[in-house]
């Protein structure tokens, strides 16, 4: 069988069954050859021995009987046991069931749900990100039972798959039993068909061509037909053992993928999803940032333009009126005139003065020259 990622249909997985089952050209051989022989000795039997009689008649009632016990009793256990097993993959089963309670919690928690930036008064009251978070710490929880139990199944569902298959390796065996057997059958049909052909050719007996027919052609079509009706209960019993086990195995995945994929998709989400929250308060902040810098900016500037022109226009005004200046002027000039005058009127009443004070010393250095003298006689 060459390799194939299609999932097989019912009817499809009953042709490889039909393929698997059949005989090998060699068999084939053998089984003809087989034919051949034992219907040489039906065709040579002497019908009045009871002993050769019984002897086939024996054979022929205890052909395939053996495969079609085993077979019966193999598939009255497979019938309790894939029963069970097959729990596992309906809507009860454990595995199928932990997936469904998964499915639930993940579509809760989904961020993308959530209006992260809502606005007005439930907004102040309940903050959407902390109502969140405190739902996926609790659902957290949950999902981390859940995985646990995923896990305990799908080791479950392996050991189901282990025993369904060493079941299913049996039921093939007998199986491919049965076909032999039928095959054998068929050949021998054929055969006493063309043996007995030949004998009323020859003109046999009556009778031994009678016992031929009757007794031992219509009891081996019976047992072919019974055969082939086990046969078909057991491709019928292999089929059932390959869907539940095709269908564990896509549980098996099922939860591997629930484990590996969408819970770390979970946590993806939800750290992106604060992410992208924490960057809206941020962009939110700068924004009332910048208007605040914006409106600092025009503020200082409606300053600068309105002391600037205040300052500009005190600039152009002068900071003492003329009049002013001019009394100033007037009152400085009036000072310098009064005291020019003063020196004027000074000046002779001042060399009078100096007069006097020379006149005074020159009369003084006189006196004093003449005690000089008369220290000096001894007077």
């Amino acid at each position: 069988m060459s390799f194939s990622m299609e999932v097989a249909e019912p009817e499809v997985i009953k042709a490889v069954i039909e393929e698997e089952i059949k005989p090998e050209p060699e068999e084939v051989k053998q089984l003809r050859e087989l034919a051949k022989n034992n219907v040489e000795s039906i065709i040579k039997l002497d019908v009045d021995s009871y002993n050769q009689r019984s002897e086939i008649l024996q054979s022929i009632d205890k052909f395939g009987m053996g495969t079609m016990r085993a077979s019966s009793e193999k598939n009255n256990m497979l019938q309790v046991t894939v029963g069970k097993l097959s729990k596992a993959g309906d809507e009860g089963g454990q595995v199928a069931k932990g997936l469904s309670e998964l499915h639930l919690q993940l579509k809760d928690l989904d961020p993308s749900a959530v209006d992260f930036a809502k606005s007005g008064l439930l907004g102040k009251l309940f903050n959407p990100l902390r109502s969140y978070f405190n739902k996926y710490q609790k659902a957290d929880v949950v999902i981390s039972d859940i995985i646990e139990s995923l896990d305990k199944g799908k080791q479950v569902l392996r050991n189901d798959n282990t025993t369904l298959e060493l079941e299913q390796q049996t039921l093939r065996e007998l199986t491919k039993r049965l076909q032999k057997e039928i095959q054998l059958g068929m050949l021998m049909d054929t055969e006493i068909e063309t043996q007995v052909e030949a004998a009323k050719l020859r003109d046999e007996s009556e009778d031994k061509i009678r016992f031929i027919t009757e007794e031992v052609l219509f009891p081996l079509r019976q047992r072919v037909m019974d055969l082939q009706q086990m046969l078909v209960v057991n491709q019928q019993g292999i089929m059932a053992m390959e869907v539940v086990i095709r269908n564990n195995k896509e549980l098996i995945r099922g939860v591997d993928r629930a484990r590996n994929v969408t819970v770390s998709a979970l946590k993806i989400a939800v750290t992106v999803a604060s992410a992208l929250y924490n960057q809206k308060i941020v962009l939110k902040k700068i924004e009332l940032l910048n208007e605040t810098t914006n409106n600092l900016i025009s503020g200082t500037s409606r300053m600068l333009k309105d002391q600037g022109a205040a300052i500009h226009k005190q600039s152009l005004e002068a900071s003492i009126s003329v009049d002013t200046l001019k009394s100033a002027f007037t009152d400085v000039l009036s000072a310098l005139e009064s005291i020019s005058t003063y020196k004027q009127d000074a000046l002779p009443k001042m060399r009078d003065t100096i007069n006097q004070f020379r006149e005074l010393a020159d009369t003084g250095e006189k006196e004093i020259q003449r005690l000089e003298k008369g220290q000096k006689l001894g007077l």
